[in-house]
């Protein structure tokens, strides 16, 4: 299939050769088949890297959350603009009480927090760290945006646990990654599983250090403590069967996990225009996923889909290392995962080429 992509695998190996990663996995499914299922590279010096290492998501994980939340407004447990303090009453400390469901789903609740305590806090004291944190000043939640790296991801998690009665792992893994066959990813990973993958866990490395270090995030800790909209893990061609599921409405080989109209809900635009205050950029968001966000005509947005990604594309990406997203209008479905993070602009380039190729190699650029 490799020779499927040329200039894709050509851009994979240059990055290799260029000390930003050690090594790669891309599949590429089109119009519902195969197109490219590839492992490049290593995992760690002298191990090459297969299609069966689990390699770190980071925040390409956060659709998982968005589509467990999904199900549960299909079920009827909750609604969009329930205010969180409805379910999670200790939620409206600070200020917070206004804060809705749509608002976490599109980063536009106020409360970004960084230092939360995860991995080596409990979920119960992360917790109790979110419901502490105050409102930002002059914060008018669904007025103002700005990336919640984690701190929202949690509360998402929290009601999930409390209106399924599930915690958040049990509960991906049961409904979302289990009939879709992902059975090797995970969102907090049990201990004995991290413990047999053994070696098939792929380290991310810090490309951007001399000599290069691996990351603390794919160690014990980090990746059997669950963090809902940063931990997860799992093989790219695994990853990809999420999008297609999407991309088919819904469901995917006989498995329903959400209705199409909902899927069309999650992946609309729900926040248009507003300048993300974290990234510092104006972007749209839908609920949890982010539509195309190259539409401003700004090529350095981040988490985009390159230049030939459709108005239609959405999906996510995860810090210096994955991208993740269906493109309707194409019939695409992508899961790339790096494992090295070199700075900012170097990763902005080399995804910016990377996802331009994979659409050149398939012949789907407009003339």
């Amino acid at each position: 299939m490799s020779s499927r992509f040329p200039q894709t695998v050509g851009l994979l190996e240059a990055g290799i050769h260029q000390g930003l990663h050690f090594g790669a996995q891309l599949h590429v499914s089109w119009r519902g088949e195969v197109a490219a299922d590839l492992a490049l590279g290593e995992a760690r010096p002298g191990e090459p890297l297969t299609p069966a290492h689990l390699m770190l998501w980071l925040s390409s994980s956060k659709p998982i959350a968005a589509v467990a939340i999904a199900q549960l407004w299909e079920r009827g447990k909750l609604g969009l603009d329930d205010r969180v303090v409805r379910h999670m009453p200790e939620f409206g400390q600070g200020g917070k009480e206004a804060i809705t469901v749509r608002h976490l789903l599109t980063h536009t609740g106020g409360f970004r927090g960084f230092e939360i305590g995860w991995p080596r806090a409990t979920w119960e004291e992360v917790l109790e760290r979110v419901c502490a944190l105050r409102l930002e000043p002059r914060w008018v939640p669904g007025e103002k945006a700005g990336y919640h790296m984690s701190s929202s991801w949690f509360v998402l998690g929290e009601l999930v646990r409390r209106l399924d009665g599930r915690s958040f792992p049990r509960y991906v893994r049961e409904e979302i990654f289990e009939p879709l066959g992902m059975d090797d990813c995970w969102i907090g990973m049990p201990l004995e599983r991290f413990q047999a993958y053994g070696d098939r866990v792929a380290p991310m490395w810090l490309t951007s250090a001399a000599p290069p270090r691996p990351h603390a995030w794919t160690d014990e800790a980090h990746l059997t403590a669950c963090s809902p909209g940063g931990n997860g893990c799992g093989p790219a061609h695994q990853l990809a069967r999420f999008y297609r599921m999407l991309l088919a409405g819904g469901s995917l080989e006989g498995k329903r996990i959400v209705a199409p109209q909902t899927v069309e809900a999650l992946v609309a635009r729900h926040r248009t225009g507003l300048f993300d205050q974290t990234f510092r950029k104006p972007m749209d968001w839908g609920l949890g996923f982010i539509p195309n966000p190259a539409i401003y005509g700004d090529p350095d947005v981040p988490y985009a889909y390159g230049p030939h990604a459709s108005r239609r594309a959405y999906g996510h990406s995860g810090f210096r290392s994955s991208a993740a997203f269906a493109d309707p209008e194409h019939g695409l479905a992508v899961a790339l995962i790096v494992n090295g993070t070199p700075d900012d602009e170097t990763h902005l380039r080399r995804f910016q080429a990377l996802t331009a190729a994979i659409y050149e190699d398939l012949g789907l650029v407009r003339g």
